[in-house]
């Protein structure tokens, strides 16, 4: 069967909670064929639970042979498309860099960064064979400018949005798409409940849900934007952070995020 014989496919990294489920619900109710996959097989089975997921699959988004394996598998279900591949796999680590364990340190890059190379290298084949196909991952708006106590995260983000940026461009002559979306503070597991009760009501600090994301990556597939703002008045802290970057540095202090 050719890719554009077979309905519309999307593999999720990181689907069993947050961003990842979100998403995996949305596109499944709406038609898309979803591979979900995680470490976290509990999570996944809930996952089905709630959503006609056509297929999981635990993956360490660290093992160049199991993402290997994974996307075969999902391939030989959608019949070799790949319309979306959404690297959404993330961890983070909060506190100052010289009190942070460096295996934490390690922990983290490989699966923020690595782990999202790995994907996109091991999907571009498929990407490449399927008309109008997104590579699409979820990034930070710790790549805006980098947050202070999440050095190693706001690393790997700034990165990620650099590997898009590079792909944007490398992948054009194959028609394949390269965006991430840069949410702001989104209401997931990784977020304590001090820190919720300490954000506000509005603004580009106001906190979102998982779904509104999942929504930018439904639209994501049918615009040409390489970066996505949530909320939106985060892309003007980002062109003041390239043109003013000690204003915005002072701006962070003055909130105590320092």
């Amino acid at each position: 069967m050719a890719p554009g014989d077979s309905p519309r496919s999307i593999f999720i990294t990181g689907a069993a909670s947050g961003i990842g489920r979100a998403t995996a619900l949305l596109f499944a109710q709406r038609g898309w064929r979803v591979g979900a996959f995680d470490v976290d097989e509990v999570g996944l089975q809930r996952l089905t639970a709630d959503a006609p997921v056509s297929f999981i699959r635990r993956l360490d988004v660290t093992d160049p042979q199991d993402y290997r394996t994974a996307v075969g598998a999902f391939a030989e279900r959608t019949g070799g498309r790949l319309d979306i591949l959404f690297n959404n796999a993330g961890v983070i680590t909060s506190a100052p860099l010289d009190a942070t364990p460096w295996d934490a340190v390690e922990r983290l890059l490989r699966i923020n960064l690595f782990g999202v190379m790995i994907g996109m290298q091991t999907a571009l084949p498929l990407l490449k064979a399927t008309p109008g196909s997104l590579c699409f991952s979820t990034c930070s708006a710790s790549a805006i400018y980098g947050s202070a106590n999440l050095a190693a995260y706001s690393a790997s983000k700034h990165a990620i949005k650099g590997v898009t940026e590079a792909l944007s461009i490398e992948l054009k002559k194959h028609g394949v798409r390269a965006a991430d979306v840069l949410p702001g503070i989104v209401e997931t597991a990784m977020l304590s409940p001090e820190q919720k009760a300490a954000l506000p009501p509005d603004g580009p600090w106001r906190l979102i849900q998982p779904s509104d994301v999942a929504e930018v990556v439904w639209r994501a597939y049918d615009e040409d934007r390489v970066h996505w703002y949530i909320p939106e008045e985060l892309k003007e802290m980002h062109l003041k952070a390239i043109a003013a970057p000690e204003q915005v540095r002072d701006y962070f202090i003055s909130l105590g995020r320092d």
